[in-house]
């Protein structure tokens, strides 16, 4: 399902501060972060069942994330997997722009999704749903599973956690940032969405942090671009009692 909160340009230092939950049934085999093989340029997760991937950047600045539309009402026969919007973004050469156009032409194919696409000057933001994509101003922005900032409990309090943050501390820790995505709390009862799932379902995917039997917060991510190009990309594993069981970090500059 997947939560990312990010601030896009608003810093002094950073041109993006982000940070994300990645949440997945437990059994689906993942690879951690790493630099692919077969793209040594491309930096991200990779999803072994589908083989694409949920978030990811490349060493010249691309970088793509993706959420799943929930909408039990509406499902695609035999549809293609949405994360290879994500994969086949981060390979190509294509602008965001270009890319965008091919993915509203194919959309059809896809079950719902909300997918983010950037380079050095820019990030697009576009849900199946939409007729076009939006370029984004700069801001703090919350991204779950329905359309961008809309106001789930989930999405309101990490950007209201970031927002604080970001106002209160001159240097940005990225264990603040991971802190932030690892609150547990749900929402009461009148702030849950109506998407087709049960009410029990509803709150159980309301958390930032979700921690269920078979389904949770799997990793946790924190990436900061520097307006200099300097990247820090950190991924932390869970276990299924959030427990941490592995943490990754990368730090490169930007090819340009």
């Amino acid at each position: 399902m997947c939560l990312y909160v990010f601030a896009y340009n608003i810093h002094p230092r950073y041109r993006l501060i982000m940070a994300s939950n990645r949440d997945e049934y437990y059994v689906r085999l993942t690879e951690k972060a790493h630099f692919w093989p077969s793209a040594p340029q491309v930096l991200a997760g990779r999803d072994l069942e589908m083989g694409g991937t949920w978030m990811g950047i490349t060493k010249k600045g691309r970088f793509a994330a993706l959420t799943n539309y929930r909408d039990s009402s509406s499902q695609v026969v035999n549809a293609n997997s949405r994360g290879t919007l994500v994969s086949n973004y981060l390979i190509s050469d294509k602008t965001p722009q270009e890319y965008m156009s091919g993915v509203i032409n194919s959309r059809a194919g896809y079950n719902g999704f909300n997918l983010l696409t950037a380079d050095s000057s820019k990030i697009l933001y576009y849900n199946k749903n939409l007729p076009s994509a939006v370029i984004l101003e700069p801001g703090i922005y919350g991204l779950s599973n329905h359309y961008l900032n809309t106001p789930w409990f989930k999405v309101k309090k990490s950007k209201q956690a970031l927002t604080n943050y970001l106002k209160n501390s001159k240097m940005i820790e990225t264990e603040s940032l991971f802190a932030i995505m690892k609150d547990t709390e749900q929402a009461p009862d009148h702030e849950l969405p109506d998407t087709g799932l049960s009410q029990e379902r509803e709150k159980l995917l309301s958390s930032i942090f979700i921690q269920g039997t078979d389904y949770g917060t799997r990793s946790s991510a924190v990436l900061l671009i520097e307006h200099s190009g300097h990247v820090i990309f950190q991924e932390k594993s869970y276990k299924t009692d959030q427990q941490e069981c592995l943490k990754l970090t990368y730090e490169f500059d930007l090819l340009m």
